[in-house]
């Protein structure tokens, strides 16, 4: 009788254990951290604002740069224009495709 009670105390302790540590022994990545992969726009959106990112966060390493020796006024102004066209661009780009959504949601609004 004892052996029985024993075995069902190590099987009710296992089912718990298991039960307890099952959100541990699952995907670790939930449904909210995963990228819209299937939402074409976003993908587009975020790389959009990675490309800004870029571009500005170059233009702030050259600034910083310049300001500090390390770059000299004629490198400087030659690396600055591209730098500025690049940072234009992606924000022009950015800008245009947010007007776009804004656009399509009044549409569909009205709708």
């Amino acid at each position: 009788m004892e052996a029985a009670a024993l075995l069902l105390a190590a099987g009710l302790t296992i089912a718990l254990v298991l039960f307890v540590a099952r959100p541990f022994l699952r995907d670790p990545v939930s449904r909210a951290d995963r990228s819209d992969e299937d939402d074409p726009a976003a993908a587009e959106r975020l790389s959009l604002l990675e490309e800004r990112d870029r571009a500005l966060a170059a233009l702030k390493e050259l600034e910083f740069d310049h300001r500090t020796g390390k770059v000299s006024d004629t490198d400087y102004r030659e690396l600055l224009r591209p730098l500025r066209r690049e940072a234009a661009e992606a924000l022009r780009a950015l800008e245009t495709k947010e007007a776009g959504q804004r656009e399509r949601v009044r549409t569909n609004v009205r709708s």
